[in-house]
């Protein structure tokens, strides 16, 4: 069982020797592997496999079940693993499944669970190796043999790169193992977090310049590379300048290494802007439809890589559909569902600006000190809260929401979802929405033209994995730590121009934070920003609020109240602590293999 237990970790599949009759029958229903390796649609097909399994790039959806989207299987971590990450940050709350939120209110323990990569990385990296020895023998043209290599190095890196920013240092796996193999590379030590960092900055400076700069839609680039290069290595001096070293140099990288990592990514980001090829969403005079165009508009100058979607149902007709709108969008909606995340007031109040930069005031002073009209309170706020974000009074499908939670009549609240008087219903359509209430939706992504009236995987979105504008944000932030304030400046206001937005006349590192919190929100960046900047212990433990409308049946206008402790029970306050900022090995892969040292904390 020592065997078996250790290519469970590391990706491989033994099966017992009784069966040893069985493997010597060639297989009737899969193609031979001498000719896999001869024939370059079957190469592609192979590496193809590779990316529809990492289902780590939608959001970082995790790989706990293998089922019927490669690396999920039919659970709510399939359904709505796309919105799971934003549920534990100070983003938003959950909408119908409250299991995520519980890793924000009981923390972290040695089982894992949360935010998953390993079996599954394994898997695929197993194949990528063997795909990366196998293809320079391969008959088929130099060019081809190049691009091929280059991506499934992509594909590699990525998977480091998304293991070593949840779990620090794992072990750097690059061939094949196979059963002979020496004991020690069977059973391999964690290499450290500053290793596994610098192979994939390494590995994609290298292989850049052999990707096409236009790839085939959901294919690697070599923008794709090079964002992906600016990433890992802002990461990587955010670990070294915030971080602390552990367990003898295991965990953490020295902090005197910070600049040369932000250089790294300094360098990689340039060189995407110089180039050209990629650069802003900017086609609609209306910046609040063009920043929502930017994540419906298919194959946009601003999406550098993402991962494919058609509108036909996954299930049924073996297309690449999803489902996100019917997760996310607002009533009506079959079966009460959507609002996957309900963003918190807190976070509204502490990310959008209006127009001319200013501060809206939505203390609660502010808000409860009077009666709103209904276009009255938003007035103002920049356009990528109207593009971000849904509430009382958006406008969708051609009507606004209707989100009041009580009709206030003669001095009595009235909140029986089948009452009305005078014609006017207690509770607004989308205040029966089921689970907790916030006032807020995601709108980012949401397409108005899809029916959640229908259950279905059709969703036809694309999911960005990267776009132009987190390459500014990286620019701007390795710029400043650079002592290069002017060019920080700079690449902030093109975004925030694009915005609709007030420039900025000057600059710091709490500016730019701010920036990347509303350009991004709801892109799964919040959560890792908050880890490698080591902010986590202190944003993730406050309670957060939301928004209550009601409906004053005199005046026809709105009282509000502000919600407090929406995030979890009265009396649980969320937990993160300072060991949480490396997930588990967990018990299980430590006992598979016994020289995997587990992370601080949770022994």
């Amino acid at each position: 069982m020592k065997g078996f237990k250790l290519f469970y970790i590391t990706g491989l599949v033994v099966i017992c020797s009784c069966q040893k009759s069985l493997l010597d029958k060639k297989p009737l229903d899969r193609i031979a592997d001498n000719t896999v390796w001869n024939d370059e649609k079957a190469i592609e097909a192979n590496l193809a496999g590779c990316y529809s399994n990492m289902s780590v790039f939608e959001n970082e959806t995790p790989d706990k079940y293998v089922g019927i989207r490669p690396g999920v299987g039919w659970t709510q971590e399939a359904q709505v693993g796309v919105t799971l990450i934003n549920n534990i940050t100070d983003e938003a709350t959950w909408g119908m499944y409250p299991q995520w939120a519980d890793f924000r209110n009981s923390g972290i323990t040695i089982n894992g669970g949360l935010l998953e990569w390993w079996e599954n990385s394994y898997i695929i990296l197993r194949q990528l190796n063997d795909f990366i020895s196998r293809v320079p023998a391969a008959p088929i043209a130099e060019s081809s043999k190049k691009r091929l290599l280059a991506e499934a190095r992509f594909l590699r890196a990525f998977n480091y790169f998304s293991m070593v920013k949840r779990y620090g240092g794992v072990p750097l796996i690059t061939k094949a193992q196979e059963l002979t193999d020496p004991e020690n590379e069977l059973y391999p030590q964690r290499n450290s977090e500053k290793e596994v960092y610098d192979f994939v900055i390494n590995e994609m400076d290298e292989v850049y310049n052999d990707l096409p700069t236009v790839p085939v839609s959901g294919r690697a680039s070599k923008y794709a590379a090079l964002a992906l290069l600016s990433r890992a290595a802002l990461y990587a001096g955010s670990i070294a300048e915030y971080g602390t070293v552990q367990l003898n140099g295991l965990l953490g990288i020295p902090p005197g290494q910070a600049q040369e990592y932000y250089q790294k990514s300094y360098n990689a980001s340039k060189i995407i802007m110089d180039d050209g090829v990629c650069g802003l969403y900017d086609q609609d005079a209306d910046r609040a439809k063009n920043f929502r165009s930017i994540f419906l508009v298919k194959n946009n100058k601003e999406a550098i890589f993402i991962v494919s979607h058609n509108d036909k149902d996954m299930i049924f007709a073996s297309g690449n559909g999803w489902y996100y709108d019917f997760m996310q969008a607002p009533m009506p909606n079959a079966w009460y569902n959507g609002n996957q995340n309900m963003p918190y007031l807190s976070f509204v109040a502490s990310t959008f600006e209006k127009t001319d930069g200013s501060i809206p005031d939505l203390s609660t002073p502010a808000l409860t000190g009077k009666l709103w009209d209904d276009d009255e309170l938003w007035e103002g706020m920049e356009p990528r809260f109207f593009a971000t974000i849904y509430t009382n009074g958006t406008m969708w499908k051609g009507a606004p929401i209707d989100w009041h939670k009580a009709l206030k009549v003669n001095g009595q609240y009235l909140s029986d979802p089948n009452g009305a008087h005078q014609g006017t219903p207690y509770l607004g359509l989308q205040a029966q929405k089921l689970g907790p209430y916030t006032s807020f939706g995601v709108l980012k992504y949401l397409d108005e033209n899809h029916n959640n009236m229908v259950y279905g995987f059709n969703s036809s979105q694309d999911w960005i994995v990267f776009r132009y504008a987190e390459v500014l944000l990286n620019y701007a932030e390795a710029a400043f730590k650079l002592n290069k304030p002017d060019e920080a400046l700079t690449a902030v206001n093109q975004i925030r121009t694009r915005a609709g937005v007030a420039s900025r006349s000057s600059i710091s590192f709490e500016l730019i934070q701010k920036e990347r919190k509303a350009e991004l929100a709801f892109e799964g960046a919040r959560y890792w920003d908050l880890r490698r900047w080591r902010i986590a212990d202190e944003v993730l433990t406050r309670r957060e609020t939301g928004l209550r409308y009601i409906r004053d049946y005199a005046s026809g206008k709105l009282e509000l109240q502000v919600l407090e402790k929406v995030d979890g029970g009265a009396n649980v306050n969320p937990v993160f602590e300072p060991h949480h900022y490396y997930l588990p090995i967990t018990k299980s892969r430590t006992q598979q293999n016994v020289n995997l040292i587990e992370n601080p904390g949770y022994e």
